[in-house]
């Protein structure tokens, strides 16, 4: 078992503060198993049929119980928002914590109905501070759903990963208001994937597959409100330079993406010319959850002239970068010098995968991964 302590104190304090906490992720990455540490007084699980039955009068069900009541799945039945509202405003002796997967939907009517009333807690895979540093790799590959990361061996990982996928496009997308079928859903998703790491084409996207760049923008709207997709916007400032300001798009968990590329092994991995991308993409995402901790808001920022920075963040009045680099002993480039000037950075570290910490200039820090995350999460 692999503990989560970061995670469990985040909703130990978010229910502290709120009458309802809301942990919300994407199926399957151990939203159910962290709650159930909380040993809530009371315990509904809406895919259980006796559960669900249970809630078919839930003003009785609710209305006198007191203490911690766990609702599971919340998404099954999110006309319950406006009847917690009342409850928790005429019983101040309840707390709710309600789980689910997220839907953009489930999230609106949550944040419309329990207004003032309910903190957000978003929970994701393991984290390489979860599963610790000599298993960053297999978690790279693999990714952070507990099962795929945990699974026997590569092959048995990849094989409860495609069917998360299928299961993910024929029975979850659907919920989320796309409707086409579960084989263009796959198409559209490998298409993105192929985009991973990359400034998105909404035009070229819809040329594809027949449909409008606001069409596309809405499918990749409720792809990133499910956790699959990370929609990473472009930082801009008016200098003279011309500024990419369409966003980048990335697979958020690697071993989904791997998976969505048909690499299914390190060695594949490693020969495979989406190195570099998946290396990137998976840096990127365990360094964005740790900032988020702080409520740092994260974007990219590129130039038209090639001029690029992968990560840039601002705090305490200060302008932060990163870059990913996927080598043994990377270098300081133009664009590395380009971003520290025009974007005026207090720091600019360089993740690789490498162990050992080293300076290319007093402003620029090559590093590991992990020590990099570990500095935001302390």
């Amino acid at each position: 078992m692999i503990k989560r302590p970061r995670e469990l104190a985040q909703i130990l304090k978010t229910l502290s503060v709120f009458p309802v906490t809301g942990v919300l992720g994407p199926r399957q990455c151990g939203k159910t198993t962290l709650a159930q540490k909380i040993k809530a007084d009371y315990v509904f699980d809406l895919e259980n049929p006796r559960d669900l039955a249970k809630f078919e009068n839930p003003q009785l069900l609710l209305e006198d119980l007191e203490g911690v009541i766990l609702i599971d799945e919340i998404q099954r039945k999110p006309e319950l928002f406006p009847l917690i509202r009342y409850l928790v405003d005429n019983n101040k002796k309840q707390k709710y914590l309600i789980l689910g997967s997220a839907s953009p939907e489930v999230v609106k009517k949550s944040s419309e109905s329990l207004a003032g009333r309910i903190g957000y807690v978003e929970l994701g895979g393991f984290s390489v501070n979860d599963v610790g540093g000599s298993a960053w790799r297999r978690l790279w590959m693999r990714g952070g759903l507990p099962r795929a990361f945990m699974a026997a061996d590569d092959s048995k990982s990849a094989l409860w990963r495609e069917n998360y996928i299928a299961t993910f496009l024929e029975r979850d997308i659907p919920q989320f208001g796309i409707k086409i079928p579960a084989a263009t859903l796959r198409k559209f998703w490998l298409i993105l994937a192929g985009y991973h790491g990359q400034v998105v084409n909404y035009s070229e996207i819809g040329r594809a597959f027949g449909m409008a760049d606001t069409t596309v923008r809405k499918y990749i709207d409720i792809l990133s409100g499910t956790f699959m997709v990370k929609v990473l916007q472009p930082w801009y400032v008016n200098i003279k330079k011309r500024l990419v300001k369409n966003p980048k798009i990335y697979i958020r968990d690697s071993g989904l993406y791997h998976s969505l590329i048909s690499v299914n092994a390190w060695l594949e991995l490693a020969g495979s010319v989406k190195l570099g991308a998946s290396w990137e993409g998976f840096a990127l995402e365990q360094l964005a959850r740790a900032l988020k901790k702080s409520s740092h808001e994260v974007f990219f920022w590129r130039t038209h002239a090639g001029a690029e920075l992968d990560l840039f963040w601002q705090d305490k009045g200060k302008n932060w970068g990163v870059e990913f680099k996927y080598g043994d002993a990377p270098v300081m480039t133009k664009s590395m010098h380009i971003a520290l000037a025009d974007l005026n950075l207090e720091h600019l570290w360089v993740v690789y995968p490498g162990r050992e910490t080293y300076k290319l200039s007093p402003k620029a820090t090559v590093i590991a991964l992990q020590s990099l995350v570990l500095k935001f999460y302390s």
